[in-house]
């Protein structure tokens, strides 16, 4: 299905989001899909085009990336946190399934703790960052690790996403990332929570999937079969059925 972009000013940035939606429209509750540290929404967009034609799916680009405004300066956690809500707000969505990808998942969780009023549920798929992996040697050896099986067509959008942020934003989002500690913060999330990771994830351990998983009041965990870190690129026809399930539920 086809994707309307949208410009809105949320808070102190005009943000540029992308829709997808059921003919005729739909009062479901909508899913908003969040994009990881350096990129785009660029990334998502496939999913959200799978999602479009079951349920009122959305993305955006974050301040600092994509065709979101710039800040002078980098963003940290609460501030992209902020933006989002403020997105939220400008687009006068209801309580959304947050779809966070990736670092998306940590500014999903954010968001989830200090504004549940705004979380329906949440799905977090590759959620990071691993604790074994908060160093730029460890995280950029998974990253290598992991590359080898995803779409060959990822890596230059990657490219350009990065040069487009400039290195300087990039680099300091991903300490965001790693600075951040989730773990705090699990166990105060209130709403329904699919935890999803790919078989051949090598961003994200086994292991720390579970970690998220039991730190979560109301979750569980979903392996999808044959699938990496990126599976929203990799594969959206295959996760789309999977991130429906939350944001169909009361």
């Amino acid at each position: 299905m086809d994707l309307e972009r949208r410009i809105v000013k949320a808070g102190r940035w005009p943000m540029t989001g992308w829709r997808c939606v059921p003919r005729g429209g739909d009062r479901r509750t909508p899913v908003v899909c969040v994009h990881g540290a350096g990129v785009s929404s660029r990334e998502l967009r496939p999913l959200v085009a799978a999602l479009g034609a079951h349920v009122p799916a959305w993305t955006v680009d974050l301040p600092g990336f994509g065709r979101s405004a710039k800040p002078p300066r980098p963003l940290d956690l609460a501030g992209l946190g902020d933006a989002l809500i403020s997105w939220l707000e400008a687009e006068d969505l209801p309580p959304a399934c947050l779809v966070g990808c990736s670092f998306g998942c940590q500014l999903a969780v954010d968001v989830a703790v200090r504004h549940p009023e705004r979380v329906h549920s949440l799905v977090l798929v590759g959620p990071t960052v691993d604790p074994q992996a908060r160093s730029w040697p460890r995280m950029i050896g998974r990253w290598l690790r992991n590359s080898v099986r995803e779409s060959p067509r990822m890596a230059p959008l990657n490219v350009a996403d990065y040069w487009d942020a400039g290195m300087r934003r990039v680099v300091a989002t991903f300490e965001v990332a790693m600075r951040d500690r989730p773990e705090d913060k699990l166990p105060r999330v209130a709403v329904p929570t699919l935890v999803v990771r790919g078989e051949y994830d090598r961003m994200v351990s086994q292991a720390w999937a579970e970690q998220v998983t039991r730190l979560i009041p109301r979750a569980r965990l979903v392996i999808v079969p044959g699938m990496p870190h990126m599976i929203p690129f990799r594969d959206p026809q295959a996760l789309a059925p999977i991130v429906t399930e939350p944001a169909a539920s009361p």
